[in-house]
């Protein structure tokens, strides 16, 4: 996060395209890749992905909705589980196994509730719905040390009013991958929402 803040979605990926395009955004600068689980084999995208750029990337699953799922996770080599929602159950095994857990919340209730159950950041989602302004109501009562990200429909320019809010760093899904899209239209993608932190 303190490198670059910006998490990479890749909803849809499949396990022989995972590597090239996990190199890709390693070498636009990112540092950390989320599988979502409703991928096709996404536990096997994690552990390429893992075995290949697991010293350079924080590699994890998303949408991550049971403890089972987590299991699956670790055992791919995933350090980072992501979730739409909070769950306690997954809660449960994120902590159990010393995962970098960052569960979806969209109230301060939802949010203290994950952060007492051992959250390591907030995924503020979707954050269409979640304004600057409610953003930065939120930050006035959250703990400084838990990182928000705002997740859903964050594109390179509307990301600096989520920052002047108070968000610490986003999730960027479909606007920088989705199946079918080219390499180098994901590398332009990854390189414009670098260039927008600046």
């Amino acid at each position: 996060m303190d490198e670059l803040p910006l998490v990479a979605i890749l909803r849809g990926v499949k396990p022989e395209e995972v590597l090239s395009v996990g190199q890709v955004l390693l070498d636009a600068g990112f540092k950390i890749v989320e599988v979502p689980l409703n991928s096709p084999q996404p536990f096997e995208s994690i552990r390429i992905l893992a075995d290949n750029l697991g010293s350079e990337l924080l590699v994890g699953a998303g949408t991550v909705l049971n403890a089972d799922d987590v299991s699956r996770t670790i055992a791919a080599g995933g350090k980072l589980i992501v979730a739409p929602n909070f769950n306690q159950a997954v809660a449960n095994a994120a902590v159990a196994s010393a995962s970098i857990y960052c569960p979806g919340v969209a109230t301060p209730t939802e949010a203290f509730n994950a952060i007492d159950s051992g959250a390591t950041a907030l995924k503020l989602f979707p954050a269409e719905m979640i304004t600057p302004s409610v953003v930065k109501a939120m930050r006035s009562v959250l703990p400084l040390q838990i990182n928000l990200l705002a997740v859903g429909g964050i594109t390179a320019e509307n990301m600096r009013v989520y920052l002047d809010a108070g968000c610490a760093g986003f999730g960027i899904g479909s606007a920088l991958y989705k199946p079918g899209k080219s390499l180098t239209e994901i590398e332009q993608s990854a390189k414009g929402f670098v260039a927008a932190l600046g």
